[in-house]
């Protein structure tokens, strides 16, 4: 009798979980498929080949697939690997709290034509819970002064270590980082800086002082660990982090994923000094055969001729970096930006940060197993978006930084307790 097991059957979406099938005919080759439906009722799926041990066993931790989606000895393959039915979806988690994905993982005889998959029923199947929360972690909406967001506590007296999390200049806030980062024990402030309940819907100007108060909420909330607090941010995120590490000296750990050692877009402003934007040259956009946008060297030309006034002077940031590169990165030049800005800081004597640099890996670099999105609309540009990045790579780079930004911040913001003999 064939049997598929998936355990833990009901975990976080960071956790791996152990696929295996029995009771199979010895060497028989198999397809086993992973769906998953978003809560806007979009359809995910990946599909992978094995062959069966001689023992009639395939054990995704030590079987690799023969082909499909991936190739090689993954565990995690099938969810790393989901892509969506309609083009240009991205998985995203809006409801953390109170409900998991759920992912249906099934086997089908590997004779079976993948067009009739949807329309024939598995030998056999298993349904997960994939949740973006851990159990007892609570969720308070921030609506104090002039914030806005929403910060995440994780269960017990604490007291933890206080974390903000940006995200790019797409509007909206978006919850699933901080709920896992709240769920492994720190005091995240998921922080909205645009077209978010009151906030404007675009940001004419970026004002420090807003992430500064932001900043001072976290460190007089009870249960937050100081006197430092940490950021994780990507893309602008990153921009407004690297320039908040500079100017605040109770920001000691920042993580900036693929973003820029200048400032764009829209000026930055803090107690009345002004940092313009640096030049873009939209003739440098290109767009590949697929009609995907891609904006990677879009700011070369103007950093050629850029004086060093232009960029962000990180050398005058008290505490530490973590840089995490996606060396295919489609939308911003991030490998160049990062070493260029780990330059400044060796220049200036400085051995206050770390690059992690990972080939093959995207824009998009998100939370472990998470499905990669290397293309995607945007809808504040009308542009269909290419993030860059390979499956594979881009799997074992999620997985690999994960661990390290939660070392990084534990180790920058948790005191180290010596015993007084």
């Amino acid at each position: 009798m064939i049997q598929l097991t998936a355990t833990p059957a009901s975990t976080l979406v960071d956790d791996p979980v152990h696929i295996r099938a029995t009771g199979l005919p010895p060497f028989q080759i198999v397809i086993l498929q992973a769906t998953l439906e978003d809560e806007k009722g979009n359809l995910f799926h990946s599909e992978a080949y094995y062959k069966a041990s001689e023992a009639g066993e395939v054990d995704l931790e030590c079987a690799p697939s023969l082909g499909g989606d991936y190739v090689g000895v993954h565990p995690m393959g099938l969810f790393s690997s989901l892509k969506p039915e309609k083009f240009l979806t991205k998985l995203v988690k809006r409801d953390v709290m109170n409900s998991p994905f759920l992912v249906q993982i099934k086997l089908y005889d590997s004779n079976l034509p993948l067009v009739q998959i949807a329309t024939t029923a598995p030998k056999v199947s298993v349904t997960l819970e994939r949740w973006y929360i851990a159990p007892g972690v609570t969720r308070i909406q921030v609506h104090e002064g002039h914030l806005r967001g929403v910060l995440f506590l994780p269960p017990g007296e604490g007291r933890f270590p206080g974390v903000i999390d940006l995200f790019a200049d797409i509007g909206g806030l978006i919850e699933y980082r901080a709920s896992l980062l709240a769920s492994r024990g720190f005091a995240v402030l998921a922080l909205a800086y645009c077209d978010y309940e009151d906030l404007p819907l675009r940001t004419e100007k970026i004002d420090l002082e807003y992430f500064e108060e932001a900043v001072n909420f976290l460190l007089r909330h009870p249960k937050v660990l100081g006197p430092g607090v940490g950021i994780v941010s990507i893309s602008k995120g990153a921009e407004i982090g690297l320039s908040m590490a500079i100017h605040l000296k109770q920001v000691t750990a920042t993580v900036l994923i693929n973003g820029p050692n200048f400032v764009f877009s829209v000026p930055q402003v803090y107690r009345g000094q002004i940092s313009h934007p640096l030049y873009f040259s939209p003739q440098l956009v290109s767009i590949n055969s697929l009609g995907l946008a891609q904006f990677q060297y879009c700011f070369e030309e103007a950093r050629s001729k850029a004086s060093e006034t232009f960029f962000l002077p990180i050398e005058k940031a008290q505490g530490h970096f973590l840089f995490i590169v996606g060396e295919d990165d489609k939308s911003i030049n991030s490998k160049a930006y990062a070493e260029q800005a780990t330059e400044r800081l060796r220049r200036n004597g400085k051995n206050n940060w770390t690059l992690l640099s990972y080939p093959g890996a995207g824009h998009m670099l998100e939370p472990p197993y998470s499905p990669l999105c290397c293309a995607s609309k945007l809808s504040k540009l009308h542009l269909f978006m290419h993030w860059g990045g390979e499956v594979t790579p881009h799997a074992a780079a999620q997985e690999h930084s994960w661990k390290e930004i939660q070392k990084f911040l534990r180790k920058h913001l948790v005191p180290v307790v010596t015993s007084q003999l």
